[in-house]
């Protein structure tokens, strides 16, 4: 059974099951190849490399005016659109800034993970890096959870309980509102070592 993570030293500890390890890590994972940015073949052209380098699009993407096929819900919510009254200046945003907020997050997913993996039994200890990095990365990860059901209002939030209340035990909506719980105990217990209550 899971434990809180407790400060310990320079140290932040908690405890999980292996099935309790097992998904919070698939959680990060499928969380992190959603958001990891999609890696750039060369094209031998130096200024192209650079630019895909940089996380910029290739200037033939820049200017293609094709329609781009609807994002996932979820990545709406990770990465949210910059200006909303304004789509044209979104999009430049969006196109100067994503790749780097994609690795920055994927970062933060990766350290969680490893930090995860590397546990000393039931026991998961984190230094203070890994300890930020988890509980970006728990945010990441609860708000894709929170699109998949649904949860944008606390109306929502009520919506959804009473929907739980009527479902049957084999609804995959229990199981995402279960580790959605599990993970907002897990974050919450995490930030409040952190911040030494």
């Amino acid at each position: 059974m899971a434990r809180a993570f407790k400060r310990n030293g320079a140290r932040f500890v908690a405890r999980l099951d292996d099935d309790e390890r097992e998904v919070v890590a698939r959680l990060l994972e499928q969380t992190l190849e959603l958001l990891a940015p999609v890696p750039r073949e060369a094209t031998g052209d130096p200024f192209e490399d650079l630019v895909a380098r940089l996380g910029l699009p290739q200037l033939k993407d820049a200017q293609d005016d094709t329609p781009a096929a609807p994002r996932d819900p979820a990545l709406e919510r990770l990465l949210p659109s910059a200006h909303r009254q304004d789509p044209a200046l979104a999009a430049e945003f969006r196109r100067l800034t994503e790749y780097g907020l994609r690795e920055r997050k994927a970062a933060n997913l990766a350290m969680a993970l490893s930090a995860l993996q590397d546990c000393d039994g039931d026991k998961v200890r984190l230094d203070q890096d890994q300890a930020q990095a988890t509980v970006v990365a728990l945010t990441d990860v609860r708000l894709l959870l929170g699109e998949r059901l649904g949860l944008r209002t606390d109306e929502d939030a009520e919506g959804l309980q009473e929907q739980l209340d009527a479902a049957s035990e084999d609804d995959p909506q229990l199981y995402l509102a279960a580790y959605y719980d599990f993970l907002t105990w897990l974050q919450e217990s995490l930030i409040q070592a952190l911040m030494g209550l």
